[in-house]
């Protein structure tokens, strides 16, 4: 008997020193914006629960250009304290030599998600990155009051431009001094880039980089819809939209001090949440069409994803917690909580998420207008091509030389870079 005891006290002493079986401590990085924090911090909350793992949030800033360099910096250094990393949907060939090929380990689940999505995150065969949900914009406008002077949704840049400068003086006359015509994200940043690429697609004016190799960026269409929004500072848009980026914009909009809006879907659930000004006074529709040859209406391809570091010291564990996040019951959640647009095709079906966020099933018609950066076929020089593509718009805005000279340079500028290989 007194050696069964102490063989129990030894197991036993051996099972406390061993510790669970899981328990491990790992990191994910997000730079989400909104109450999307929030949310992935209650999935990481039920996913602790599940797996006996801590999982800390490594917050980031909003800006994904910030985002972008710090992932640099942390990869490069080969950085072993990040385990997981959100990802923007045009980073993939960027990073992708970074990141853990998760093919074989995904193989159950990505015939779920949409396939264009999967095949932007997929580099020389490897899923580099699991999608957590997708993204187009729109263009948010107050219902309210067009109704009240009669006023239609515009389904060209121009007409919008006459339809905000028309509510805007009406409503300033009237007493509301505050409102502004339109909002955007204006900033020097990657959100230009996509506003701008919005502008330029939706004239006629092509994609900065054809998927051929070819720079196309300087054209008269492209002149013109960069001189078109040059015209908006200071009319219907505020001079500082300049300094605008996505929350800058929703700050405004949602006080109740903007006609029009362009931003993500993220927008949408905090623009109807209790206490907002703006609930239930505004919807969505897609953005507006150019005037020029080819002109349509067009929307950058967002969306986010998750990837495992490479460096991660414990891969396994990442993996099972890109794949928990990225699952349909988990996306549903999002969904629901933040109205962001779920990458499992079902979900567009979900008679939950149809009920609670009738705008989803909506989104389809904006999603269908959604087209890439030109990320794949720039590839590691993206980050480069945008950020010049960017300022060149920056520069026009802000009336440092005509759209016509400055995409001229930028032209010159692309295919410097382009000779040393994209």
């Amino acid at each position: 008997m007194k050696l069964f005891h102490a063989w129990l006290a030894l197991s036993v002493a051996v099972v406390l020193a061993a510790g669970p079986a899981r328990a491990l401590e790992l990191s994910i990085v997000s730079g989400d914006t909104g109450n999307g924090l929030k949310v992935l911090r209650e999935i990481l909350d039920r996913y602790e629960k599940e797996s006996g793992d801590t999982v800390t949030i490594v917050a980031m800033p909003s800006s994904g250009t910030d985002q972008f360099g710090q992932y640099r910096l942390w990869l490069a250094a080969g950085n072993s304290d990040v385990d997981v990393y959100q990802t923007d949907v045009i980073w993939a060939p960027q990073l992708a030599s970074q990141f853990v090929d998760l093919t074989q380990a995904t193989r159950d689940v990505v015939a779920k998600h949409f396939p264009s999505i999967i095949q932007s995150q997929t580099v020389d065969g490897r899923l580099v990155a699991l999608p957590i949900f997708t993204d187009a914009p729109a263009l948010y406008y107050r219902k309210d009051l067009l109704d009240k002077y009669g006023a239609k949704v515009p389904a060209t840049w121009k007409e919008l431009g006459d339809t905000a400068r028309l509510v805007m003086d009406k409503e300033r006359a009237s007493g509301n001094r505050d409102i502004w015509g339109f909002v955007f994200q204006g900033n020097a940043y990657e959100g230009l880039t996509c506003d701008a690429f919005e502008w330029v697609v939706s004239n006629g004016g092509g994609h900065i980089v054809e998927p051929d190799g070819a720079i196309s960026i300087n054209n008269p269409q492209a002149a013109a819809a960069l001189d078109m929004a040059k015209a908006w500072i200071g009319t219907i848009a505020p001079p500082g939209v300049l300094a605008y980026q996505e929350e800058e914009a929703r700050g405004v909009w949602q006080t109740g001090n903007a006609v029009f809006m362009r931003n993500w879907p993220y927008a949408y659930a905090l623009g109807n949440s209790q206490g907002s000004p703006i609930k239930g006074k505004f919807d969505v529709a897609p953005l507006p069409a150019g005037t020029g040859e080819g002109a349509r209406p067009a929307a950058t391809l967002g969306g986010w994803n998750l990837a495992v570091s490479k460096y991660s010291k414990h891969p396994d564990a990442a993996i099972e917690l890109v794949k928990f996040i990225a699952s349909p019951a988990m996306q549903k959640y999002r969904t629901l909580k933040t109205a962001n647009l779920p990458t499992i095709q079902a979900l567009y079906d979900d008679a939950d998420i149809a009920r609670q966020q009738p705008i989803i099933p909506h989104w389809k018609e904006v999603f269908l207008n959604a087209g890439p950066r030109p990320s794949a076929v720039t590839r590691n020089k993206y980050n480069e091509a945008s950020s010049q593509f960017w300022n060149a718009v920056h520069k026009t805005l802000s009336g440092e030389g005509s759209a016509a000279d400055n995409l001229a340079d930028l032209e010159a500028t692309l295919t410097r870079l382009k000779g040393k290989g994209w």
